[in-house]
C-alpha cells in the first residue's frame, strides 16, 4: 500500500474519529442489534435491518481509518524546511493577477481537504499547479472558468 500524506493536524482529527467509532459508536450499535434481536423475527425486524447496516458503515469506516493512519506520513509543516518552495503542508499566500483578490491556501492530503477554511488537497489544480514554485512566481491554474493567473506572494510552514 503506498503512503498517505497527512499534515499533524489531519492525522490528529482521524485518529479523534477513530477513537469515536471504536468507544462510542461500535458499542452503541451493538446496543442496538441486541435491542432489535429482543423484539422477535428479525425477517420483518426494521430496527433490526438500520442497526446491521449502520454496523456495516462503521466497521467499513473503522477499516478505511485503520489503514489510512497506517500507511500515512505524517508531515510537521512548523518542521519543514523546503527553502521558500512550496511542499506538501506548505500555506501559500497568493493574489489573483485578474482581479487583485489575495487568498491564502494551505495544501494537505485529500482526506483534510475543506475549501471553507482554505485547505486544498494535493490532487487538486490548484495544488499541483503551486507544488515546487517559490514566491514571487506566477503560476496558471486550469479552471472551469479557463485559465486563472496567481502571483505566489509568500510560501509559509506554519
Amino acid at each position: 500500500m503506498s503512503t498517505v500524506p497527512l499534515t499533524k493536524f489531519g492525522a490528529e482529527l482521524l485518529k479523534q474519529e477513530l477513537q469515536q467509532l471504536k468507544t462510542k459508536e461500535r458499542p452503541a450499535v451493538i446496543s442496538a442489534i441486541a435491542e432489535a434481536r429482543s423484539h422477535g423475527d428479525l425477517s420483518e425486524n426494521a430496527e433490526y435491518d438500520a442497526a446491521k447496516e449502520r454496523q456495516s458503515f462503521i466497521e467499513g469506516r473503522i477499516a478505511e481509518l485503520d489503514g489510512k493512519l497506517s500507511a500515512a506520513q505524517i508531515i510537521d509543516p512548523t518542521e519543514l524546511d523546503a527553502e521558500g518552495r512550496v511542499v506538501f503542508a506548505s500555506t501559500v499566500n497568493l493574489e489573483d493577477l485578474e482581479n487583485g483578490q489575495k487568498v491564502t491556501y494551505q495544501i494537505v492530503g485529500e482526506d483534510e481537504a475543506d475549501l471553507k477554511v482554505n485547505k486544498v488537497s494535493i490532487t487538486s489544480p490548484i495544488a499541483r499547479a503551486l507544488i515546487g514554485k517559490y514566491a514571487g512566481d506566477v503560476v496558471g491554474v486550469q479552471a472551469p472558468a479557463g485559465v486563472r493567473e496567481y502571483e505566489i506572494l509568500d510560501v509559509l510552514y506554519v
